[in-house]
């Protein structure tokens, strides 16, 4: 293929590849795939940065659409996240540390969706791939991205001026699973320069000129501007460009009904039917309501349009759009499902449960406690007062919810909450709780009187500033210092995830 200036070339390899070096000043995106995906006469939702989410990508594909994008995920934020099994929604998700869900997807779409990702590294690509491969139908890394965000990374369309970066991310082809061969399987081109924007023209004679070159399906992309604006403009861009398939952007985000046949829905049905599907799948409401906006764009100023602006949760957007009784129905019915799987969960902790164990009902609210005190301090220094060695705490996390149950061992017995936290911290000061009550031993409550513990350090304190009143040194062993602060659980404990 003859490299342009004019364009922007990516191309699609059976899982792992990427694009063929580029003249600079192309940009592209470089496509994985699993077999049996397929190019050729094809109508793709485009990757869009907060559009390409879940809700977005199910209503394009009840529309017609054949293959799905997600919005582009940097890898390094991915390879942070954990995948679990969401039975209520019947979904997988990616969920960061902070329990932000970084990805979503369900069977609907496992054969149809594509996942795109920014990555400047091969290695960090490869272990990305691994981790979402067996939920998606192909892999996109991203060599188009024109923004600042993604070239000052060497992401996007910078990977197209370094070759070597570019072969290195073909070199990892090998590695990743189900893959049959290296050789490219499809090319998206966006017939846009990479300093131009979606106002310029779109180079159909560009695109034309890359798809009776290759033998391979090309993608068209970026028509939306001049040529898309209902669903028989689809294949007048593609006769155009010449190209087996054509990628909608914006035209399908300004109304996704664009890949119907019949003709595009109305706003409110089209806005209606999202709205189910953001509720189904429980999509963070400011997503919801990006989206929403978008494919209201002149309506804004209405009086729905700010009503929607003002909307500060899913269902204050449902009451919005005459939809508040779905959303109570929707919300009633996984309330009910979420409530069910803990009951067959705690019936299958109840029947595992070791019966040696000691158990009580109790949480930790750090407002019962004075500042910096907290029941696993109070247990530690009991524990060295008795001479017992240090509690050990093993905390397990529960797939269903997340949440997090701990158990505590002293003197070789065994104690534990039977109420699960939203944290592993929690947890554990729970444990200790059913420990130091179980004990008949003070657990540092405000309620409790006299804490001997903020005593001691007042006692301490005060040694402190007499030495220093005596300019002797003040420097201290570390290990001094630290003698009344709980010991950090995590270099000292097993965790388990279920």
């Amino acid at each position: 293929m003859t490299p342009s200036r004019d364009a922007s070339p990516g191309s699609s390899r059976p899982l792992g590849a990427a694009a063929e070096p580029r003249e600079e000043g192309s940009t592209a995106t470089g496509m994985t795939v699993n077999t049996p995906l397929c190019f050729r006469g094809k109508k793709i939702l485009a990757p869009m940065v907060r559009v390409g989410t879940l809700p977005m990508r199910l209503l394009a594909l009840d529309y017609g659409a054949d293959i799905v994008y997600c919005e582009e995920l940097i890898d390094i934020k991915m390879l942070q996240c954990k995948r679990v099994v969401n039975e209520v929604l019947e979904t997988v998700d990616f969920v960061a540390p902070n329990e932000r869900v970084v990805f979503r997807t369900c069977e609907r779409e496992r054969h149809c969706v594509v996942f795109q990702m920014g990555s400047a590294d091969a290695e960090r690509a490869l272990a990305v791939a691994k981790l979402v491969e067996s939920d998606v139908a192909g892999i996109d890394i991203n060599m188009g991205c024109p923004k600042e965000y993604s070239t000052k990374a060497s992401m996007g369309a910078a990977l197209l001026s370094d070759p070597d970066k570019i072969e290195s991310v073909e070199d990892t082809v090998n590695l990743v699973k189900r893959i049959e061969k290296t050789g490219i399987a499809a090319i998206a081109v966006h017939g846009r320069k990479k300093e131009e924007r979606p106002q310029h023209p779109v180079h159909c004679d560009v695109i034309k000129a890359i798809s009776e070159a290759v033998s391979i399906p090309v993608i068209a992309n970026g028509g939306s501007h001049d040529f898309i604006k209902e669903y028989t403009d689809i294949e007048t861009f593609q006769k155009a460009t010449a190209a087996s398939s054509v990628m909608i952007a914006r035209a399908a985000m300004w109304n996704p009904s664009i890949f119907r046949k019949e003709g595009l829905f109305s706003l409110k049905e089209l806005m209606q039917d999202y709205i189910k599907y953001a509720v189904r799948y429980d999509n963070h409401y400011t997503n919801t309501k990006y989206c929403l906006c978008q494919m209201l764009r002149e309506q804004l100023e209405t009086t729905e349009g700010k009503k929607l602006h003002a909307a500060q949760s899913t269902q204050e957007i449902c009451e919005v759009f005459e939809m508040a009784d779905f959303y109570e129905e929707t919300t009633a019915v996984f309330k009910a499902k979420k409530t069910s799987l803990e009951t067959e969960t705690q019936d299958e902790d109840d029947q595992m449960e070791d019966p040696d164990v000691i158990k009580m009902a109790v949480r930790f609210d750090k407002r019962e406690y004075p500042p910096q005190i907290t029941p696993k301090m109070y247990l530690l220094e009991w524990c060295r007062k008795e001479k017992h060695p240090q509690p050990v705490y093993e905390t397990v996390q529960r797939p269903l919810d997340r949440l997090f149950c701990s158990v505590v061992t002293v003197a070789e017995q065994k104690y534990r909450s039977t109420l699960w936290d939203k944290s592993k911290k929690l947890a554990e000061q729970a444990a200790a709780i059913v420990c130091l009550r179980t004990l008949g031993v003070p657990e540092g409550k405000l309620c409790e009187g006299e804490n001997h513990l903020i005593n001691k350090r007042k006692r301490e304190d005060q040694e402190r500033l007499n030495n220093r009143d005596h300019g002797e040194d003040l420097a201290e062993p570390s290990h001094k210092k630290a003698s009344f602060i709980e010991e950090t659980s995590d270099t000292n404990v097993p965790k388990m995830s279920l």
